[in-house]
């Protein structure tokens, strides 16, 4: 068997050298994610280390980081698995998401300058060409890209640390939300446009915050009304324990 040869992506004017256990780490990692190893898939310490020619310990040390971060579970008499599709994660890391990306986006917001915003909503033009012939995995790359820009700029390097973790938690959990609720996309790209108005126009953070926390938890709430469509509705703009609906905030141009 051809060992596989794990390399860090390049940095200009850096080198960078990864442990043994970080290439595991990111071996395993890249494949969970892109759905090579699906739910329910074993993750056999021997033939992973052998895969990529070291000991087992590394790569031991690489699962139980990937269990942490909830993509992997370790069964006794079973061992570790990639994670199964668990609805109550899904719903705990998107309200998770709401709040934290809710907040780094009104803290980038000032750093953001106009070729930024220029960019952003240039992709947001992109996810609208996409309704027509709706792709959901297209449009959700081109979701991640857009919000990207927006919290890239945050000063508190930890919050876009979480961000970046509940995205890649998400899409493990769900391929795409947009897959399920495709009369959401239509919803969605407006409410982008509502957005980067408010941060054209220079508008609170707090009202940022509440617009973009709201753009999340209205996702949330249209995946739960199709799961679960006999159940009382959830009112589409607020987050979890919030009293404040962003609807207002959100300043969605006219259909």
């Amino acid at each position: 068997m051809a060992r596989q040869q794990v390399t860090p992506p390049a940095t200009a004017g850096t080198s960078v050298s990864w442990s043994k256990s970080q290439q595991a780490y990111h071996w395993l990692k890249e494949r969970i994610l892109s759905q090579e190893f699906t739910p329910g898939y074993r993750l056999v310490l021997a033939t992973v280390a052998a895969e990529l020619g070291m000991s087992v310990v590394p790569v031991r040390e690489a699962i139980r980081q990937l269990e942490a971060e909830g993509l992997v579970t370790f069964t006794r008499n079973v061992g570790a698995q990639v994670s199964m599709i668990d609805n109550a994660q899904y719903r705990n890391s998107m309200e998770a998401l709401a709040m934290l990306e809710g907040a780094a986006t009104a803290l980038a917001a000032p750093g953001l300058t106009v070729a930024d915003v220029r960019q952003a909503r240039e992709i947001n033009e992109l996810m609208i060409d996409t309704l027509d012939h709706f792709d959901p995995r297209a449009f959700t790359t081109l979701n991640q890209k857009f919000h990207s820009i927006l919290f890239a700029p945050c000063a508190n390097p930890r919050l876009v640390e979480l961000v970046n973790a509940e995205w890649a938690r998400l899409g493990h959990l769900r391929e795409s939300t947009f897959s399920f609720v495709p009369g959401r996309a239509q919803e969605s790209v407006r409410e982008h446009e509502g957005i980067l108005r408010l941060i054209e126009a220079g508008a609170p953070p707090a009202e940022i915050e509440r617009a973009a926390r709201g753009h999340r938890s209205a996702t949330l709430a249209a995946y739960l009304s199709h799961q679960h469509p006999d159940d009382e509705p959830v009112h589409p703009g607020e987050a979890p324990g919030s009293s404040a609906s962003p609807a207002s905030a959100l300043g969605r141009p006219a259909s």
